[in-house]
C-alpha cells in the first residue's frame, strides 16, 4: 500500500519560496481556481472605487454647496452690518463709496462676489465696474421685506468664470429698521466642485493597493494550496484516490475510522470480514453494530492501543488505533484489526519463555538484596508467586541460619523461614517451626538426591500426604493441587529445600516447570550461603570486638558514666571506647575508630585499646599517648606492608585510626583533651546549653611526624562531656552538619537527665535505620572531689619537718575516722617526704585525698625516676620504697610539667589486715626518729 502511493505523495521538486513569473502567472490562470478567485476580487475592487466615487462627489457636491450657501450669508451679512454702510446707501454718489469696500470684503472672505444693490435691485457695486448700474440678477422681494434670500442663480462674468452661483441676498436697514439697500454675496458652483476633487486619487489609490493585496493573498493562497497537495493536479489527486480506495480493501488488514461521537466513518471489506459488519454500517453508530463489548469499548474510547489481543467469534484480532487528528479537541480513530489466530500457539509458548526470562532477571536483582539468610529466603519466595507458583515456602537447616556449615546429619530437621502466598491463607507450616520431614517426602528426596522432586497431582502423593495428614487434607480441600520441591544447594552442599505449590484454576506443573524452579533455587541458593557466611563472620568479629570492649564500669569517684555500642549492619568495625581510672582521683576517657569493618578493624581495635592501658599505666599526658598510639599505627602498617604478608591478606594499606583521649582531674575540675582525627568532644553545661569542647584537630593516627594538640577544658560540677564516633553523626542519608546539628538539639532536649537517660535519648533521635557504621557513644557526667576530703601542705625541704608531717597526717586521718590506717599511711607519707627532701629538689608537696580509696602524694620539682630495689642486710638504707610498695595496693610516679608526683593507694576498708600484714616492720617504723636511715 505504501509503495503504490509513495509516488503520488513526495513533492515535486519546485521550491515554494522561489516561484518564477511563468510559474506565478499559471497560479493566477483563469482555469484555476485561484485565478478565478482573483478575478472575482479585481471585480470587486473596481466596482468598490467606482461606488466610492460616486458617493464622494456627491456627497462633497451637496456639502459644498451647503458651506456655499453658509459662507454667502455670513459675508453678506459681514458687509451689510459693516458700520458706515447704511450712509453710503443714502450718499450721493453710492458706487463710489461702496464699490472698493465691496471688492475689499470680497477678497477677505473668499466669495466671488459682494454686490451692493439699491432697493430697486440695480447694482452699485460689481467685481466689473461695467456691470454696476445694470439690474441684478436673482430674487430681492422677500429681501425688501427684511428677510434673507438663499438661491443659485446665473448672471454676469466674474473673475471666477462663468456659470451658476450660489448667492445671499440681505436687507440693509437703518436705525429704524427701514430697508435702504440690499446686499449679495456668492460663490460660483465651479468653485464648489474644487473641494471634492483632492479626495479623489486617495480613493483610486485605495483601490490600488487592495487590487495588489488581492493579487498577493491569492498568489500566497494558491502556494498554500500547492504545498498541501503537493503539487497535484485536480486529475492526478482524484487518480491517487481511486489508487488509494483499491488498496484501502485490497489488503489483508482491517481498517476502520470512526468520528468523535463514535459513528463508523470507513471500514474496509478486511474489517468487513473479521467483524462481520453488514453492509450499511457505514454511518452507525459503534455500539449499534452488535460487536463483542470489548471491541466495542475499545473503538468508543479515546486512548490508544498498541499491539492488543483481542478475541472476536474464534479469531484473535491484534488491534491498534490512534487518533485522526492528535491536537485537535474532538478527533476519530483510525483502528487497524490483523488476524493473529495462527500465530497464537507459537507466540504463547515464546511469551511463557520471556515471561520467565523476565523472572529469571527480577530473581537475580531481588534476591540478595541483603546479608541475612531469613530476608534473602523471602525474597525468593516473594519472587516466585504469583508469576510461578501461587505459594512458596522455604525451610533451612538452623545450622545455615546460625552461620555454621550445615551437614546431612541435619537434614530431617528444617526450619520454616519464608512464605510467600497470593491466594487466601493456606494450611501449611507457619513461620519459626521447626518441621521433622519423613524420609519418604518430597522434600527428603530432593535433598537425598541433589535435583528436584516434581508431584504435579498431590491427592496421588501418598508419602506428601502422610507428613501431616490433617494440614495435607485441608490444603487439597482450598485447591492446592501440584507441587515442584528443589533443593537449595551452594558449593556442593544442601542449605535446605524451596517448595512451589499451585492452587485452584493454576496449571499443574510440567517438566520444564520443575527445570525452571532449579533453575530459581540455584541462583537463591547462592545468595543464601553468602549471607550464611557473612552471618558466621559477623557474629565472630561482633564476639571478638565485644570481648574486647569494656564490660562493666570501673571503680573510680571523679565520673558518672554511660556508654552505646551498636554494630553496623554490613559488617563489625573498629570502634572503640574506655573508661581507664588514674591516680590521683583521675579518669581517661578514650573514644576511637579503626578503619575498616570486619575482623581485621576488630583485631586492630583491640591492640590499640590494649596499647591505650598501657600508656594510661605509665601516666603519659595526652599527647605523649597519642604519639606513641601514632608510632604503633605506624609498625602495624609496616607489618601490613611487608614481604612475609600472604598475597590474600584482606585491607591490607587500610590500617588507619582516629583517637580523642581525654583526662578528667575531678579536684580541679579540668579536662585535659587532644584528637586525632576525631570527631570534636560536646560539653553539656548545667544549665543544658550544648556547644564543642573546641579540642584542637591534629592528623589521625597512622601518618607519622605529626604533634599532637593539648586542650585544657574547665567542666563545673554537672556537667556532661560528650564522646562518639562519626558513625552516630554521619552516613549515606545525612551529611556531617546536619548529624551534628541532630546531636546538639538531643543534647539539648536531654538536659538535666542522667548519662544513661541521655545515651538512651540520643541513640532514639540519631539511630539509623541501617547503620552503615559503628556506633559509639559515651556520656561522662563530672563530679567534683569534696574540697572536706582533700589535705595539702606545702613541705620545706627541711628533712626535720617530717615528723610534723606525720603528725598533719595522723590528725587528718582521725578526722575522717580512718584511725585503721593511720600506721600504714604515716609510714607511706613519711617515706615519700624524705625521699623528696634528700633526693628531689623544691618545691615539695604532700597531699591526701580520700574517696573511695585513700591516696597519698608527694610531689617535688625533679624528674628523677625512683627505683624499687633490694636492699642488703648490710645497707643502712634503701628499703624505704619496699616499705612502700608493701603496705600501699599501688603505688606509681606520674611526670607533670613542673616535676614529678609519687602516690600510693590504699583501700580504707582493709586498714586493719593490712596493719597486721604490717607488724613485722613496726621496729623500722621507730626508727625514722633517726634522720640518718
Amino acid at each position: 500500500m505504501q509503495v503504490s502511493i509513495r509516488r503520488y505523495l513526495t513533492p515535486r521538486r519546485r521550491p515554494p519560496a522561489g516561484l518564477s513569473p511563468d510559474s506565478r502567472v499559471s497560479l493566477l490562470s483563469l482555469r484555476s481556481a485561484a485565478g478565478q478567485v482573483f478575478l472575482l476580487q479585481v471585480v470587486i475592487v473596481v466596482l468598490l472605487v467606482v461606488a466610492a466615487v460616486v458617493s464622494l462627489v456627491l456627497q462633497a457636491s451637496h456639502d459644498a454647496l451647503q458651506q456655499g450657501r453658509r459662507e454667502s450669508v455670513v459675508a453678506a451679512q459681514s458687509f451689510a452690518n459693516a458700520p458706515g454702510v447704511v450712509p453710503a446707501f443714502r450718499s450721493r454718489d453710492p458706487s463710489a463709496v461702496l464699490q472698493p469696500r465691496a471688492e475689499a470684503a470680497r477678497k477677505r472672505a473668499g466669495v466671488d462676489f459682494v454686490v451692493a444693490l439699491s432697493t430697486k435691485g440695480i447694482r452699485y457695486t460689481y467685481p466689473y465696474p461695467r456691470e454696476i448700474g445694470k439690474k441684478f440678477v436673482g430674487t430681492i422681494g422677500p429681501a425688501l421685506e427684511g428677510r434673507t434670500v438663499v438661491e443659485q442663480a446665473g448672471g454676469p462674468p466674474l473673475p471666477a468664470g462663468t456659470g451658476t452661483a450660489v448667492q445671499a441676498v440681505v436687507p440693509v436697514t437703518d436705525s429704524r429698521g427701514t430697508v435702504v439697500g440690499l446686499v449679495s454675496a456668492g460663490i460660483t458652483v465651479k468653485n464648489v466642485t474644487k473641494r471634492w476633487m483632492p479626495q479623489l486619487p486617495i480613493i483610486i489609490g485605495a483601490g490600488a493597493v487592495a487590487l495588489t493585496l488581492a493579487t498577493a493573498g491569492t498568489t500566497l493562497v494558491a502556494v498554500r494550496l500547492r504545498r498541501q497537495t503537493h503539487g497535484l493536479a485536480p486529475a492526478e489527486l482524484a487518480r491517487m484516490y481511486e489508487h488509494h480506495d483499491a488498496v484501502l480493501h485490497a489488503v489483508r488488514e482491517g481498517v476502520l475510522i470512526t468520528d468523535a461521537d463514535g459513528r463508523l466513518l470507513l471500514a474496509n471489506d478486511e474489517a468487513r470480514q473479521l467483524l462481520g459488519l453488514p453492509t450499511e454500517a457505514e454511518g452507525c453508530h459503534v455500539g449499534e453494530l452488535g460487536l463483542p463489548e470489548r471491541i466495542t469499548r475499545l473503538l468508543t474510547s479515546r486512548e490508544a492501543v498498541t499491539d492488543e489481543v483481542h478475541s472476536a467469534d474464534d479469531r484473535l484480532l491484534s488491534v491498534n488505533k490512534r487518533p485522526t487528528f492528535p491536537h485537535a479537541v474532538r478527533c476519530g480513530s483510525v483502528v487497524t484489526l490483523r488476524d493473529t489466530t495462527e500465530l497464537a500457539a507459537v507466540s504463547g509458548r515464546a511469551e511463557v519463555a520471556r515471561e520467565r526470562l523476565k523472572l529469571l532477571y527480577e530473581a537475580g536483582v531481588g534476591i540478595g538484596t541483603t546479608l541475612d539468610v531469613g530476608r534473602t529466603a523471602q525474597e525468593l519466595a516473594d519472587v516466585a508467586v504469583p508469576q510461578f507458583a501461587d505459594v512458596v515456602t522455604v525451610d533451612l537447616l538452623d545450622a545455615v541460619l546460625q552461620g555454621y556449615e550445615p551437614t546431612a546429619e541435619g537434614w530431617r530437621h528444617l526450619r520454616r523461614v519464608a512464605i510467600s502466598s497470593g491466594r487466601q491463607t493456606m494450611p501449611v507450616h507457619p513461620l519459626g517451626e521447626v518441621i521433622a520431614f519423613l524420609p519418604d517426602t518430597p522434600q527428603m528426596r530432593t535433598l537425598r538426591q541433589g535435583r528436584g522432586v516434581l508431584e504435579a497431582d498431590l491427592h496421588k502423593a501418598h508419602s506428601w500426604q502422610e507428613q501431616a495428614p490433617d494440614r495435607a487434607r485441608r490444603a487439597l480441600e482450598r485447591g492446592m493441587h501440584s507441587l515442584v520441591t528443589v533443593p537449595l544447594r551452594a558449593r556442593g552442599v544442601s542449605l535446605g529445600v524451596a517448595n512451589f505449590y499451585r492452587a485452584g484454576n493454576s496449571p499443574a506443573f510440567e517438566a520444564e516447570d520443575l527445570s525452571f524452579a532449579e533453575e530459581l533455587a540455584a541462583r537463591a541458593a547462592v545468595a543464601i550461603d553468602n549471607a550464611r557466611r557473612f552471618s558466621r563472620e559477623h557474629t565472630m568479629a561482633v564476639t571478638l570486638q565485644r570481648s574486647l570492649l569494656p564490660r562493666g564500669q570501673p571503680d573510680q569517684d571523679a565520673l558518672e558514666v554511660a556508654w552505646r555500642y551498636l554494630p553496623a549492619e554490613a559488617g563489625v568495625g573498629g570502634d572503640w571506647f574506655d573508661v581507664i581510672p588514674l591516680p590521683g582521683a583521675r579518669v581517661a576517657l578514650v573514644m576511637g575508630d579503626v578503619v575498616g569493618h570486619g575482623l581485621h578493624a576488630a583485631a586492630t581495635m583491640g591492640r590499640l585499646r590494649t596499647a591505650v592501658h598501657n600508656f594510661s599505666a605509665l601516666d603519659l599526658p595526652v599527647d605523649e599517648v597519642l604519639g606513641q598510639l601514632d608510632d604503633l599505627v605506624v609498625r602495624m602498617d609496616q607489618e601490613e606492608d611487608s614481604d612475609d604478608a600472604p598475597d590474600d591478606h584482606e585491607e591490607r594499606n587500610v590500617t588507619g585510626a582516629t583517637c580523642l583521649y581525654a583526662i578528667y582531674d575531678p579536684v580541679a575540675a579540668t579536662c585535659t583533651m587532644a584528637r586525632a582525627g576525631h570527631p570534636d568532644p560536646m560539653v553539656v553545661g548545667p544549665d543544658g546549653t550544648v556547644a564543642f569542647a573546641d579540642v584542637q584537630a591534629s592528623a589521625p593516627l597512622g601518618l607519622g611526624g605529626y604533634p599532637f594538640e593539648t586542650t585544657e577544658v574547665h567542666l563545673p560540677e554537672g556537667s556532661q562531656l560528650v564522646l562518639y564516633t562519626d558513625g552516630l553523626v554521619e552516613d549515606r542519608a545525612r551529611d556531617l552538619d546536619a548529624g551534628l546539628d541532630a546531636l546538639r538539639r538531643a543534647l539539648e532536649e536531654a538536659g538535666g537527665r542522667t548519662p544513661e537517660e541521655s545515651c538512651r535519648a540520643v541513640i532514639d533521635a540519631l539511630r539509623p535505620a541501617h547503620p552503615s557504621d559503628d556506633i559509639a557513644l559515651l556520656v561522662a557526667r563530672t563530679r567534683l572531689f569534696p574540697p572536706a576530703r582533700v589535705a595539702e601542705w606545702d613541705v620545706p625541704s627541711d628533712p626535720a619537718v617530717v615528723p610534723s608531717v606525720r603528725a598533719r597526717c595522723r590528725e587528718k586521718l582521725a578526722e575522717w575516722g580512718l584511725e585503721g590506717i593511720a600506721f600504714t599511711t604515716e609510714l607511706i607519707i613519711s617515706e615519700l617526704v624524705t625521699n623528696a627532701i634528700r633526693y628531689g629538689s623544691p618545691p615539695v608537696t604532700a597531699r591526701l585525698l580520700y574517696g573511695r580509696c585513700l591516696i597519698c602524694e608527694v610531689s617535688d620539682g625533679s624528674s628523677t625516676s625512683p627505683r624499687l630495689q633490694q636492699a642488703a642486710t648490710t645497707d643502712e638504707g634503701g628499703r624505704g620504697l619496699f616499705l612502700v610498695s608493701r603496705s600501699a595496693q599501688r603505688w606509681g610516679t606520674r611526670y607533670t610539667p613542673r616535676g614529678k608526683v609519687i602516690w600510693a593507694e590504699q583501700m580504707p576498708h582493709e586498714g586493719a589486715s593490712a596493719a597486721a600484714d604490717h607488724a613485722p616492720v613496726d621496729v623500722l617504723l621507730e626508727q625514722f626518729g633517726d634522720l640518718s636511715l
